[in-house]
């Protein structure tokens, strides 16, 4: 950081150690977002708002108070029950970690193009990815830094397209409401995001919204054509490839040739084993003889940055162009962002 960039720090060092002062909640939730490491979460606040230190502070401030309106801090005790439905949301929410790059970071691979969604009500995806969140912020974070002996505050995702089509855009409002958490709440926390096996759709849609990005964010972000593996293989070795990438033309991120359990989507894989183990105990702490209570976690979702609103906008405008030329219209009918 430069001479500027450490001012702003000790500038909202100073406005933090007032707030949480005078507010125990605040402050003990504010240890949980940064696991012993306050500097570099401020830091990760300042960068999502160009280093505005008034902007970071209301920031970081509404994201504490979002956290203890909605108890994020206790969502690592409430275990998704029972385990079919469990499965049946690890079966249409494709995430998982499949291991960690050459430098440490861990490694998120998403299925965004046959992710479903279609298997529980939007409160249970959720709140399952929240809790994915957690578990990387205050365990799989934390437990990277310890292993390297240093901070490691980030990670790598990849985004497998495979099966990306216009009819799956109900998911939008879900997936706008997922944006909006993490955005607000869990800033700065991808180093770099890899997309691979792009179809059509989203190279249209690629096309009008890279220029309405930040010049950080479009930094971050590489589409990769041709041989994943190639590209990845730089910064990681062949075991913490995710499945999709180790079998050039396999043509499907969650039905391959390979064993269920080099899956990571899968909750029978090593990553979603720990999480879902994790969750279990923790409520059996909290609650020793209750029996695990069923129902999901009703989550407020934040309001969305007007940038984020203005660049959903233009992806939906893309998409009823590519719908009308495509005879798909109707089939996006009705279909709006933030409820407009």
């Amino acid at each position: 950081m430069g001479v500027d960039s450490q001012e702003a720090v000790r500038q909202f060092q100073s406005l933090m150690k007032e707030v949480l002062a005078v507010d125990e909640a605040l402050k003990n939730t504010f240890q949980n977002v940064h696991q012993g490491y306050p500097s570099e979460t401020m830091v990760r606040f300042l960068k999502a708002r160009e280093w505005n230190v008034q902007k970071a502070h209301k920031m970081l401030v509404d994201s504490l108070r979002w956290r203890l309106d909605n108890g994020i801090d206790d969502i690592l005790t409430k275990p998704i029950v029972p385990i079919d439905l469990y499965r049946a949301i690890r079966e249409s929410q494709l995430m998982g970690v499949s291991g960690y790059t050459k430098q440490g970071l861990p490694v998120i691979a998403i299925g965004v193009g046959l992710s479903t969604y279609d298997k529980a009500s939007v409160n249970y995806y959720i709140q399952s990815h929240i809790q994915m969140n957690e578990y990387r912020d205050r365990v799989v974070l934390p437990q990277a830094s310890k292993k390297q002996g240093r901070y490691i505050g980030n990670c790598v995702k990849i985004l497998d397209m495979t099966g990306l089509k216009l009819s799956q855009l109900n998911q939008i409002q879900l997936l706008s409401a997922i944006s909006s958490i993490d955005d607000l709440n869990y800033p700065e926390r991808t180093e770099t995001y890899y997309i691979v096996n792009a179809p059509r759709i989203f190279s249209a849609c690629w096309r009008v919204v890279k220029p309405l990005l930040q010049e950080r964010t479009r930094r971050k972000i590489q589409v990769i054509y041709g041989s994943a593996k190639d590209e990845l293989f730089k910064i990681m070795d062949y075991p913490s490839l995710p499945h999709f990438c180790k079998k050039e033309g396999s043509g499907s991120s969650r039905h391959s040739d390979y064993e269920i359990i080099d899956n990571c989507f899968s909750l029978d894989h090593a990553f979603h084993q720990q999480l879902y183990n994790y969750i279990k105990e923790q409520a059996l702490i909290v609650e020793p003889i209750s029996p695990i209570r069923q129902g999901s976690v009703h989550v407020t979702i934040p309001e969305q940055d007007p940038e984020d609103t203005r660049i959903k906008h233009t992806i939906e405008s893309e998409l009823h162009k590519l719908g009308n030329q495509n005879g798909l219209v109707t089939s996006l009918n009705g279909l709006k962002i933030n409820g407009s």
